[in-house]
């Protein structure tokens, strides 16, 4: 996967500032994409472009556990979060659903990767290469289980062993 980073240089972002409730009965995904961040930043929608990805600190997608936060993230374009960690239920919801995907990512990839550089996200090898600056980072690698629902395409797809 290949794209460019929108950066938010901050923990505990929220579901809603990712998607505010007065969305939540929106259920045209399309309508629903228009208003990912604006709890945080009101020119989200035109700063996305399909394949990009977005870079926070810790914590990210905690409060309520609101499915619409990855799926109006997803129907934005963003295809991965990379993060120093999730809320669980936002993880699960991202996963679960085949909406993004969740990378963790340390605290050295979180600092060097800037806004606007292009990385590209090598599942198999676990390392995020940032094609902008030319270096390599690491990423924490999928459980077995979640690696296995993300194959399947989402939780309803995956077939256990």
């Amino acid at each position: 996967m290949k794209g460019n980073v929108i950066k938010y240089a901050r923990d505990n972002i929220d579901t809603d500032v990712i998607i505010p409730g007065q969305y939540l009965k929106v259920h045209d995904y399309a309508e629903l994409a228009k208003h990912a961040m604006e709890g945080l930043d009101p020119d989200f929608h035109s700063k996305a472009k399909e394949g990009d990805f977005i870079l926070s600190g810790r914590n990210f997608g905690c409060g309520s556990s609101r499915e619409h936060a990855p799926i109006a993230l997803a129907h934005s374009g963003i295809k991965a979060v990379l993060a120093l960690s999730f809320a669980r239920i936002f993880y699960r919801n991202a996963v679960d659903g085949a909406f993004l995907l969740p990378i963790e990512i340390d605290q050295d990839a979180y600092s060097d990767i800037a806004e606007g550089d292009q990385i590209d996200i090598d599942l198999k090898s676990n390392q995020i290469n940032n094609l902008t600056k030319n270096k390599t980072y690491k990423m924490k690698p999928f459980s077995d289980i979640i690696g296995k629902i993300i194959e399947a395409g989402g939780l309803f797809k995956y077939k256990p062993d």
